[in-house]
């Protein structure tokens, strides 16, 4: 047993009353005040997190489009430059090893960003389908910190925060999965060149800012302060789970696995068909079994809430199985996103989740739970 891994924050969260957990082999902060307060500022103002444990690898060359077509299961070469795109690593089967969101920074020079604990199997899909291409793999994981800005404040923290300068074009235009480039300048220090994505990870507008890991620190602390007007507050892993599944968003381990395919993940749209091959193409073309699980929204009344792992039954069948499950912060209800199988997966269709031993009524729904209005 080894010593979880600490981000260049750490200190940070330690000072701030962090309470932490395993993750990915990283020691992260899972909350600093509530769980509930935490979901609810970036609800309603803005949260800050600490996603430097994230995997980032820096793929070079004049065949890095193709290689990105062949290694991925999207068709990456389209994207033109400073645009972003979630793509999809798969095994030979077509399971699903990671999944993934690819940058392009021009022509020959792409960033695939991917989960922390699916860190070395992504470092060695990569490494083996670069074998007939003329491309680099560079895994900057350590030399690069991530810190993301999530809500509705966001925009306006960034935009009030000095230390951010040289800005390439106005937040304003900055369009949802597009970068642009700034300068970072702490008080009496050299500037430093940060990238600002639009993405996120919590159904609300954010900011993903990549920055060099020695700058994190005065990084993250003035977008503290900066966002102190704006009811911005650090948030952990805790609420960032109840966020993404309000938003329906899969979490790798839970919804995504090897033993699951992208159209059982409702992320069928994600593979480009049409290309001329990638890894996992035979696979996925050997998948026949048109009774595979697929998965669905479950919202159910009161304060019980399904958990991961627990079964979804029709009458006294077992149809499925919870993948995440929570009570619902904003909704003030139950969810779960859960596999069951084609026949009871109909929106509408009402099942039950066995919570313990007790029989509690969950109705089919389309996903996401939440969506932004704004």
């Amino acid at each position: 047993m080894t010593d979880p891994r600490t981000t260049p924050l750490h200190d940070r969260h330690v000072s701030l009353g962090a309470s932490f957990t395993d993750f990915g082999g990283w020691s992260m902060p899972v909350r600093y005040s509530s769980d509930l307060a935490e979901h609810h500022a970036v609800r309603t103002a803005a949260g800050i997190f600490d996603i430097s444990h994230m995997a980032e690898f820096i793929v070079t060359g004049p065949a890095a489009g193709a290689f990105l077509d062949y290694a991925l299961a999207g068709r990456l070469s389209a994207l033109v430059d400073d645009q972003a795109k979630y793509s999809l690593v798969l095994d030979a089967d077509g399971g699903i090893v990671d999944d993934v969101i690819v940058y392009r920074h021009g022509a020959e020079r792409f960033l695939v960003v991917a989960n922390a604990g699916n860190r070395d199997a992504v470092a060695e899909a990569l490494t083996e389908r670069a074998a007939s291409f003329e491309v680099a793999i560079d895994d900057a994981t350590d030399r690069i910190a991530l810190i993301a800005v999530q809500g509705p404040s966001s925009q306006a923290i960034l935009a009030s925060t000095p230390e951010i300068t040289d800005l390439a074009g106005s937040l304003d235009d900055l369009r949802y999965y597009r970068m642009t480039h700034a300068r970072f300048t702490a008080p009496g220090a050299e500037p430093v060149p940060i990238d600002i994505g639009r993405t996120g990870y919590t159904g609300e507008d954010g900011f993903e800012l990549y920055v060099p890991a020695a700058s994190a620190g005065a990084v993250w602390d003035a977008l503290l302060r900066s966002g102190e007007p704006h009811g911005l507050v650090p948030a952990g892993l805790a609420s960032r789970d109840t966020l993404r599944l309000e938003a329906g968003m899969p979490l790798y381990g839970h919804e995504l696995t090897r033993d699951i395919v992208p159209a059982q993940a409702g992320l069928g749209r994600v593979v480009a068909v049409d290309k001329d091959d990638f890894v996992g193409r035979a696979g996925l073309a050997a998948v026949v079994a048109s009774d595979a699980p697929v998965l669905v929204g479950l919202v159910s009344e009161g304060k019980r809430a399904g958990r991961a792992g627990y079964p979804v039954l029709s009458g006294d069948d077992v149809v499925g199985e919870v993948t995440s499950g929570a009570l619902s912060p904003t909704l003030g209800h139950p969810i779960a996103m859960a596999l069951v199988a084609p026949s009871v997966a109909e929106p509408g269709t009402v099942l039950a989740l066995d919570v313990r031993g007790t029989r509690i009524p969950a109705t089919v729904t389309a996903l996401p739970f939440y969506r932004r209005t704004t």
